[in-house]
């Protein structure tokens, strides 16, 4: 394969100028000489030895991303709305900023360890780990890492996690539910850890402003594979006539339950109301439009880039635990019980 040498020689050119065209930077280099490397990178159909440059330069221009999976969750995590909207933006500003991806997902944290150790990266994103999977690969990984959605404790440094005001959104959307007279309000989420955990939090304490105490059979913990069980959704419809509303953790669970339920006939909202949680599109193409809390997504995958990056060059941090905002979004899947109570 050619040099930059050999290419240097043929030009009569120094090799410094050659490469200098090569990673575009040409600012001290005439047109017609970049015009000239240029036609003759083409004649030889150049390609960059990308391993032989990291080598000499001590980096990789590789980012690794990590997902920890749930055996019980997801069959394909990368199927997912919201992982799919995640890591398309992530993988987009990688490549903006000049670097590459490797992606890897794993519901073992031990295999996905003992992968992410093999690779040559300059740092690590990480998503979907509890605080016990973040001690497991801290201890062997010692490069810069940011986390995604985490609430590992902070008392362990050298590390940025991105996430959202969940406490806040879930508050918010109890509020709305209990400004609109409901107070049947089940919780539905799929653990109690993590995300879904906070979200609890902020659902408990908007239920104490109100003066209501939460009661624990209103929390329905429903394990993924459940939805695709008939009896399991069976189950959720015959408690569903214990509520008013369903407040779901994901709009992807608040759109399943409402085309099952509505296709056994139950009328959204006016017997039941839903709200979800992301704002994905499926919130805006189910019917009736889902009441939502909106998160960027994007802009979540976008600053983990970001701060992965600021780490990488050694550059100050100035925040190492980012929330993002949330905001409702009204639409048409909750009933106002308050105001027909008014008008009848």
């Amino acid at each position: 394969m050619i040099t930059i040498k050999n290419m240097a020689d043929m030009l009569g050119i120094s090799a410094t100028t050659v490469s200098n065209v090569i990673h575009g930077k040409t600012s001290e280099v005439s047109q017609k000489t970049v015009e000239r490397v240029e036609k003759l990178l083409q004649e030889c159909d150049y390609v960059p030895n990308n391993s032989a440059r990291s080598l000499t330069q001590n980096r990789s221009n590789i980012i690794g991303l990590a997902l920890r999976g749930r055996k019980d969750k997801y069959d394909n995590i990368i199927a997912d709305p919201f992982f799919s909207v995640l890591i398309g933006s992530i993988e987009a500003e990688i490549r903006a900023q000049g670097y590459f991806m490797m992606i890897y997902s794993s519901d073992d944290i031990g295999e996905l360890i003992r992968n992410v150790l093999t690779w040559n990266v300059d740092g690590l994103i990480l998503v979907g780990m509890l605080h016990d999977d973040f001690i497991k690969v801290k201890s062997r990984y010692k490069k810069p890492i940011v986390l995604i959605d985490s609430y590992a404790p902070r008392d362990i440094m050298n590390y940025v996690n991105i996430g959202l005001e969940d406490e806040q959104g879930a508050y918010e959307m109890t509020n709305y539910l209990l400004e609109k007279g409901h107070r049947r309000i089940a919780f539905l989420a799929d653990n109690m850890e993590g995300v879904d955990y906070i979200r609890y939090i902020g659902h408990q304490k908007a239920l104490a402003g109100y003066g209501l105490k939460p009661k624990e059979e209103d929390l329905l913990i429903i394990r993924p594979g459940m939805l695709e069980r008939e009896s399991s959704m069976e189950e959720l419809y015959f408690r569903s006539k214990d509520y008013t509303a369903f407040m779901c953790c994901s709009d992807y669970y608040a759109a399943t339950l409402m085309n099952y339920f509505c296709d056994r006939g139950v009328e959204i909202p006016q017997d039941l109301s839903f709200t979800g949680f992301d704002d994905l599109l499926i919130s805006k193409v189910v019917r009736p439009a889902l009441t939502t809390v909106k998160q960027d997504v994007s802009e979540k995958g976008r600053l983990s880039v970001e701060y992965l990056l600021k780490m990488i060059q050694g550059l100050e941090i100035e925040k190492w635990d980012v929330k993002l905002p949330v905001e409702l979004v009204i639409r048409s899947s909750v009933r106002d019980i308050a105001r027909q109570g008014v008008d009848e």
